[in-house]
């Protein structure tokens, strides 16, 4: 279980960091480009940094046997959780859910939202009895 949580937070980093180079980069990524909502998702770019960090933080820590390992890999399920509230409720105001019947980057966006509240959600359960052991 550790390693396949390890792998989790490794990819969920990468993932991050993919996304923001794309962002910037080459744009791809991104569902519209309305003032809005290129403004609201820059926003996200240092707290998804210091998630990624985080994970990288937690992945090696878990894998060596290190007690930071579960600290970071607890911080970075809070701070998935958090992104992805933030995010699926900005999507829901917005009304961009509706965008993934003809839009690739809101499929993406789909997954990423998935992929953050299973990851975070994943990372508490199996995580959390190991810190009574502390």
């Amino acid at each position: 279980m550790i390693v396949t949580l390890s792998v989790l937070l490794i990819i969920t980093a990468i993932g991050m960091i993919y996304y923001w180079a794309d962002f910037f980069i080459r744009g791809t990524v991104q569902l519209i480009k309305e003032d809005w909502y290129i403004k609201f998702e820059r926003a996200f770019a240092p707290a998804d940094l210091w998630t990624s960090v985080c994970a990288l933080l937690g992945a090696a820590g878990l894998l060596t046997g290190e007690t930071y390992g579960l600290v970071f890999a607890l911080i970075t399920a809070g701070s998935l959780l958090f992104l992805a509230f933030m995010d699926v409720t900005f999507n829901i105001q917005n009304k961009l859910y509706p965008l993934v019947a003809t839009s690739n980057q809101m499929r993406f966006e789909v997954l990423i939202n998935v992929w953050t509240l299973a990851v975070g959600v994943a990372l508490i359960v199996l995580l959390w009895p190991r810190v009574a052991l502390l």
